[in-house]
C-alpha cells in the first residue's frame, strides 16, 4: 500500500513470537507488577496451538450475529484498521446471546476481511490476551474463527478511552480531573510494568492513549495486543523488527534501528504522560508554527521548574500544586531521554505515580476554596457511565516520506 506511517503497521506474525502463560495475582489489588508469574513454553506457536491453548470461549459467528442484532448499524461503537466494534450482550454463565439490556454487555470487534495483516493482528490478540491476565490489561472473552470470519469479544469498557476524555469536547466527554489523569497514567504504568517483569517479557510497541480504556471507575486498562512482540530473551539487548507503530510515540533510536526494546515502551508512556499533563495531542497541524510537534516543543519548558506551566492544561487550574506539576513534568522528562539507557524503568515509573497519587490524595482540596470540588471533578463524579461510548480510534497521519512500508 505504499510507504507511511499509519495508525497501525504491522508485520510479525504471532506465530513467529512464542508467549508464555502470565497472570498477575487476582488477589493483589493494587494490581501490582510485582505479582507472582507462571511461565510455560518458550517455544513458537503456530496458529493451532494458540486458539487451542487459549482458554477463551470460541463463539460461533451465529451466536454473535444473535448478540448484536445482526451487526446493526445502531449497535456500532466505533472502528479503525482493524474493523468496526460492536455493542453486544451474552449471558454471564452461559456466554450464550442475550437479548439487550440482559445479561452482561460486550464489545465484538469484527475484522474487515481484506488481505492478511487483519488475521495477523486477530491471531496476536488471541496470542497475548488469551493468556495475559492483569487488572490493567482489558479482559478478552472470546473469539470466533469461521470461513472468512474473525471476531473478538471483550470485555465492555464503559468510558471509553482516555483519547476521548483528553481530546474530543462535548458533554460525554468530561476532560479528566488532575487526580483522575495521575489514577490512569498509574493504572496505565502498572500495565506495562506487567508486562516488561514477564518471563520472557512482553513489549506492548503500541502504547497511546486510544489504546487505553477506562471502566465505570475509571480504572485504566491495556488494549489491542497486534502489535506487541516478546523481547529479548538471554544475552540478548534487542529484538530486531521492522519500525511499525504509530506516528509520535515510537522511541527515536527504535525508529532509526529496528531494534526494540522494553525502553520503548518507556519512550511512548512519556509521550501520553505529557499529552495528559497538557491535554494536546503529540501531533497537531493545527497548532501554531513550532507547536505541531507536543515533545519538541515542551521539552525546553519541563527543564524550567517555572516555566512548566506553560505546559499544563489550563482546564486543570487550580487542581493540583507547583511541586506535583513539577514531579510529573520530570518522570515524562526522564521517560523522553533521547537514549534508551537513560530512561527508568516502568518499575521505577509505578514507584514515582504511586508516591504522586499519594501526595494527591492528601492535597486533594488543597487549591480549592472551602474544600469544593472543581467542576470537571464533580461532573465526572456524578455522571452516569452508560452515557460514554466505547473507544473510536482516530487515525495517525500520514508520512508518505516516512520509509515505512505497510502491508
Amino acid at each position: 500500500m505504499g510507504a507511511c506511517w499509519s495508525n497501525k503497521i504491522k508485520a510479525e506474525t504471532p506465530s513467529q513470537t512464542g508467549v508464555n502463560s502470565k497472570s498477575a495475582g487476582e488477589d493483589d489489588p493494587s494490581g501490582s507488577s510485582a505479582s507472582k508469574i507462571s511461565s510455560g513454553p518458550t517455544t513458537p506457536r503456530s496458529e493451532t496451538e494458540i486458539l487451542q491453548s487459549s482458554n477463551l470461549k470460541s463463539f460461533s459467528f451465529s451466536e454473535l450475529k444473535a448478540a448484536t442484532r445482526n451487526f446493526r448499524p445502531d449497535t456500532v461503537l466505533g472502528g479503525g484498521g482493524f474493523g468496526s466494534v460492536f455493542k453486544g450482550w451474552i449471558d454471564e454463565q452461559s456466554f450464550g446471546p442475550t437479548k439487550p439490556g440482559m445479561g452482561m454487555m460486550v464489545a465484538v470487534k469484527k475484522l474487515n476481511q481484506e488481505g492478511l495483516q487483519g488475521h495477523r493482528e486477530w491471531l496476536a490478540e488471541i496470542n497475548y490476551l488469551g493468556q495475559l491476565h492483569h487488572p490493567n490489561l482489558v479482559r478478552l472473552i472470546g473469539f470466533c474463527l469461521e470461513d472468512e470470519q474473525r471476531l473478538l469479544v471483550y470485555e465492555f469498557m464503559t468510558r471509553g478511552s482516555a483519547e476521548n476524555h483528553l481530546f474530543r469536547r462535548g458533554s460525554y466527554f468530561q476532560p479528566l480531573s488532575w487526580s483522575l489523569r495521575v489514577k490512569v497514567a498509574l493504572g496505565a504504568a502498572r500495565g506495562l510494568a506487567f508486562l516488561h517483569d514477564s518471563e520472557p517479557k512482553v513489549i506492548y510497541r503500541d502504547f497511546k492513549t486510544s489504546n487505553i480504556l477506562l471502566d465505570s471507575n475509571y480504572n485504566a486498562k491495556l488494549s489491542d495486543f497486534g502489535l506487541a512482540r516478546d523481547g529479548p530473551t538471554g544475552e540478548k539487548s534487542h529484538v530486531s523488527t521492522r519500525v511499525m507503530g504509530t506516528y509520535g510515540y515510537a522511541a527515536p533510536e527504535y525508529l532509526a534501528t529496528g531494534r526494540l526494546t522494553a525502553k520503548n515502551d518507556v519512550y511512548s508512556f512519556g509521550v501520553v504522560l505529557l499529552e495528559m499533563l497538557s491535554g494536546r495531542r503529540v501531533i497537531d497541524k493545527n497548532r501554531p508554527p513550532g507547536q505541531h510537534d507536543l515533545v519538541e516543543w515542551a521539552k525546553p519548558y519541563l527543564t524550567n521548574k517555572r516555566r512548566v506551566l506553560h505546559v499544563m492544561d489550563t482546564r486543570l487550574q487550580g487542581q493540583y500544586s507547583l511541586n506535583q506539576a513539577q514531579r510529573a513534568a520530570n518522570l515524562a522528562l526522564h521517560c523522553l531521554a533521547p537514549e534508551g539507557k537513560l530512561r527508568p524503568s516502568m518499575d521505577d515509573v509505578v514507584r514515582e505515580l504511586e508516591q504522586l497519587s499519594t501526595f494527591n490524595d492528601h492535597n486533594s482540596h488543597h487549591h480549592q476554596p472551602n474544600g469544593r470540588q472543581s467542576s470537571c471533578s464533580r461532573s465526572q463524579k456524578d455522571a452516569k457511565p452508560g452515557l460514554l461510548a466505547y473507544p473510536r480510534p482516530s487515525a495517525s497521519p500520514l508520512f508518505a516520506s516516512s520509509g515505512i512500508t505497510r502491508m
